[in-house]
């Protein structure tokens, strides 16, 4: 018996071998070399195949809010999509009502396997309205991510999770869940990143990154920014804890 030590570099491997040969060969150690030289360059191109598809498969509608001039950071956050492969359609928000048409066509032809929606001002407004229309079209939203949004809304329907950033001290407001929801509603108030208005919030780059974050954490399955509700400051917290004592004491009595 022979030992026939096959190395690639990163593994070494050793068999024992009977007395068959091909060319001059073991047969064993071709076979353990096909074996391991193919996957080590299929492997990438594996990968490769798999985020193209999962972008393919994703579109992205960013809608804008009045006249189109006051979104116009929504265009940044959409060729930074695309620059990874993922389809996006940019509209004003009175569109939302076709542009859920379209959406529902696209995911019942099986060409959109992952709808999300992001708005700004107004844009925000229109969103939990298409939500709850693509919901009633058997078109779910994967994802949906308003931008401080001026007036109050109720979200019902599926979504798998709507993340509402609002400004709390300005005229921000958080969106209401109802008791059709099926999802996740996160309202998270960004009044103190730096920079962050009513007008600039979509073209904040640091709301830009919080964004496309959430929407790869969602196409390519990596890991988002944790989004968390502003705390109570220390302050606010020992205030309200002082109130409370207050009213118990006076309760007592």
């Amino acid at each position: 018996m022979k030992i026939c030590r096959v190395d690639t570099g990163i593994i070494s491997l050793s068999f024992i071998l009977g007395r068959g040969r091909w060319y001059g060969l073991p047969a064993i150690c071709v076979a353990a070399l096909l074996l391991l030289l193919l996957p080590m360059g299929a492997r990438p191109a594996l990968a490769q195949m798999k985020t193209a598809s999962a972008a393919t498969n994703t579109h992205v509608y960013l809608l804008r809010g009045v006249l189109n001039i006051f979104s116009l950071g929504l265009d940044d956050i959409a060729a930074q999509l695309q620059a990874q492969g993922i389809p996006v359609t940019i509209a004003n928000f009175a569109s939302w009502s076709s542009l859920a048409d379209d959406a529902a066509r696209a995911y019942k032809n099986g060409g959109v396997k992952k709808i999300i929606l992001v708005g700004h001002s107004s844009g925000a407004t229109a969103l939990p309205d298409m939500v709850a229309k693509l919901d009633q079209l058997g078109a779910p939203v994967t994802l949906a991510i308003g931008l401080d949004s001026v007036f109050r809304t109720k979200l019902s329907g599926r979504v798998g999770r709507y993340i509402n950033f609002y400004i709390a001290n300005g005229n921000g407001e958080p969106v209401a869940g109802t008791t059709n929801l099926r999802g996740k509603l996160e309202n998270i108030n960004v009044q103190n990143v730096p920079g962050v208005g009513h007008l600039s919030i979509e073209k904040n780059q640091s709301m830009q990154r919080r964004v496309i974050s959430e929407i790869d954490a969602v196409v390519f399955g990596r890991v988002a920014p944790t989004s968390r509700a502003q705390k109570p400051s220390p302050v606010r917290a020992a205030s309200r804890a002082r109130l409370r004592t207050t009213n118990t004491a006076a309760v007592r009595r």
